[in-house]
């Protein structure tokens, strides 16, 4: 699964909204990523810093594009049967407050969204196992 969320380059591949990725650099411990993120007519750019510590976490910092912020964190620990318990928490704000009330409002979906695009990812690469409640 780590290999999985570190692989950012392949994330248009299966991510919703995602429409392009730019690797900038890459070594063992950090990547610096732009992502190109688009719904309907919308298009925007996003640069990150992922640190990777492998195998337990992987750390995403924002660095550039139309957010205040954005952070996200997952955290993998090993789990009986040889799979793994994945952790993942985000934090972000919009420059535009007004913007931020109405994204807020769709933001539980789209996450479901993007949750369940790595699970099924995970499932067409690894096989199928029983989700978590």
């Amino acid at each position: 699964m780590f290999d999985l969320v570190a692989d950012v380059a392949r994330y248009h591949e299966f991510l919703p909204w995602v429409v392009a990725v730019r690797v900038k650099s890459d070594s063992e411990s950090e990547m610096i990523a732009d992502l190109l993120v688009g719904f309907k007519a919308i298009r925007e750019k996003f640069t990150s810093r992922v640190q990777k510590q492998r195998p337990e976490r992987i750390n995403v910092h924002y660095i550039d594009g139309p957010l205040r912020d954005l952070d996200n964190s997952w955290t993998f620990r090993p789990s009986s049967g040889g799979g793994c318990e994945l952790d993942f928490s985000v934090d972000f704000t919009f420059r535009n407050p007004v913007f931020e009330a109405l994204a807020g409002q769709y933001f539980d979906r789209a996450f479901r969204r993007m949750v369940e695009a790595f699970e099924q990812r995970a499932a067409q690469l690894y096989g199928t196992a029983a989700p978590a409640p």
